[in-house]
């Protein structure tokens, strides 16, 4: 069964009206969400700026009344995948003046190691969900964001995944079978019984 797309046409008060009261509430989780998607700080804002634009820009598709937190975790998915695609079709840049930059300056013989003793024990539990949570292939690490962080039901994740249910089901089963190996021997340590 195909979606029916209907085009409103919202006034300019109605739009800003349906941009602060149902998009900017969001912003947080989306921010989480694009954060947990790319990594890094200012990818997630560059993402989540992108998203917002776009939200805006074809504000008159938008249903209201409907999940705009769906509807933004959609958009957002969706740019991620298509700037992954162009990137990854890109060669590697390196900025040779940053380069030399760095290697003539005194900060070159500083010792830049961090003491990981003092790091590890700073967050640890979080710090390793975290990072089995990273180390995960990004659709596995989607489907567990958005249903077990974000609290998504299967066919909301179906829509903003545009995937069927079971894919969404099958995805998600795996995605917590492979963070539940990551985590195994960490649990083990923890003094959890792990089967």
């Amino acid at each position: 069964m195909e979606e029916e797309f209907i085009k409103n046409n919202y006034t300019d008060a109605q739009k800003q009206e349906i941009f602060d009261k149902e998009f900017m509430p969001q912003i947080n989780a989306m921010y989480n969400f694009a954060y947990r998607l790319t990594l890094e700080r200012d990818d997630a804002k560059d993402l989540l700026q992108d998203t917002y634009l776009k939200a805006y820009r074809f504000i008159d598709s938008f249903q209201q009344g409907t999940n705009a937190k769906a509807w933004l975790f959609r958009i957002l998915k969706n740019s991620f995948i298509n700037d992954y695609r162009k990137k990854s079709k890109e060669p590697a840049k390196v900025d040779y003046q940053e380069v030399e930059t760095y290697y003539n300056s005194e900060e070159v013989d500083r010792q830049i190691t961090p003491d990981l003793r003092v790091e590890s024990l700073g967050n640890m539990i979080g710090d390793e969900i975290s990072n089995a949570l990273n180390a995960l292939d990004v659709d596995f690490r989607t489907v567990i964001i958005l249903c077990d962080l974000e609290g998504f039901k299967y066919e909301e994740m179906a829509k903003i995944l545009d995937i069927p249910i079971g894919t969404v089901r099958s995805r998600l089963h795996r995605a917590r079978n492979l963070l539940k190996e990551k985590l195994s021997e960490y649990a083990k340590s923890m003094g959890y019984k792990t089967a």
